[in-house]
Order: structure tokens, then sequence, then C-alpha cells
């Protein structure tokens, strides 16, 4: 499964979007928009970081993969388990 947000961050290492639709084909990698619910839990961990001293002025990236893992239940792919542990515990981390 590839999300807009994971495809936008895959892309700065290709050249054109054609070149990413190619590595990412949809016949392989399933697109999916992000779940309303998840964009409401995003927002509720940036609220949960800020609380915590953070002082990121908008909603990371990964708080919208991590949320839309969460209401899905989906494993994640990560090498941050650290953080997705802290604001995601009950995602299933694939951390190598």
């Amino acid at each position: 499964m590839i999300k807009p947000l994971i495809f936008a961050e895959v892309s700065v290492r290709f050249p054109t979007v054609e070149e990413v639709e190619e590595a990412f084909p949809e016949d392989y990698f399933l697109r999916t928009p992000l779940p309303w619910s998840a964009a409401f839990l995003a927002g509720k961990c940036f609220q949960d970081h800020r609380k915590r001293g953070g002082r990121k002025h908008a909603p990371l990236p990964d708080s919208f993969i991590g949320a839309h893992a969460a209401v899905s239940k989906l494993r994640l792919l990560t090498r941050d388990a650290r953080r997705y542990r802290t604001y995601f515990p009950t995602v299933e981390l694939i951390a190598p």
C-alpha cells in the first residue's frame, strides 16, 4: 500500500512523476486515500506532540502515516520505531 504522503517522500529520488509511477505500479501497490478518522487522530497526535514541548507548527507527515496505520489496523515499516511506539502504540511495527 502507498499513500500520497509516502509517494511524495519517495518522489524526491526520481526526476519525473512517470518514473515514480513506474517504480510503484498501481497493479502492485494499492493506493489509498487518508481516512478522515486518521486525519483526526493525526491532529490529536500533533496536539500531544506540542504538549510534550514539540516546536513544529503543523502535523508531521509521520503523524498522518502512523494515524492511517492505526485506524486501518495496518502494519508499518519504519526506521523510526520509537516515534511510532510513542504516539501509536497499537500499530504493529516492522523495524529493521
